[in-house]
């Protein structure tokens, strides 16, 4: 597929949630005979994508369980879900962090109140649940690893204290954090499909 072409291209792609996911990308973008500028989670720069080749590239990412973005308002809601996994790792690296509206209007550049809404109406769910879901989905990875107390997961995830953390567990896994342990590996989630 190689292309005369010397236009610089950005690729919205969803479901790129890793830095796995950023190497399976960079390889089937090259593979495709494109230059790789640069990858990010859900974003690649790309040089040498012609209009024709679209098809066949979309088919490859397909295989791989990616999706290419087209519309504006749905590579905003890709940018906003890449931006609270950032907002999740970032957590854990900071004793204190902005509100999740605070963090998401500084980095798209927009009032919090109509992200909220394109959120909820692309995704039939709240930025706050979606996050919710993603730390419940990072407290399943530590206890798996068994090296943390769920105390030291609290405070690591920002909860305000252990029962807090216990309660939305339950409400979102429909388990306790013991009867979790106890079978922990049949009910691990990629984050692709939060």
């Amino acid at each position: 597929m190689a292309s005369n072409s010397d236009s610089t291209q950005s690729l919205y792609i969803k479901n790129m949630v890793c830095p796995r996911c950023e190497m399976a990308v960079r390889d089937t973008l090259e593979e495709a005979g494109l230059t790789v500028r640069h990858v990010e989670l859900g974003k690649a720069v790309v040089q040498g994508l012609e209009k024709a080749d679209w098809p066949s590239l979309e088919e490859k990412l397909h295989e791989l369980g990616f999706e290419l973005i087209e519309g504006k308002e749905q590579k905003s809601v890709e940018q906003i879900k890449t931006l609270l996994l950032d907002y999740v790792n970032e957590l854990e690296k900071r004793e204190s962090s902005p509100r999740i509206s605070e963090y998401l209007s500084k980095k798209m550049h927009q009032n919090y109140a109509s992200l909220s809404k394109l959120f909820s109406e692309q995704e039939e769910t709240t930025i706050e649940k979606y996050l919710i879901h993603l730390k419940i989905e990072r407290v399943k990875e530590l206890l798996s690893y068994g090296e943390l107390t769920l105390s030291e997961i609290a405070w690591r995830l920002n909860y305000s204290s252990v029962q807090y953390l216990s309660n939305q567990f339950r409400k979102i896994t429909g388990m306790s954090v013991t009867d979790y342990k106890k079978a922990h590996d049949s009910f691990r989630r990629s984050i692709d499909e939060i």
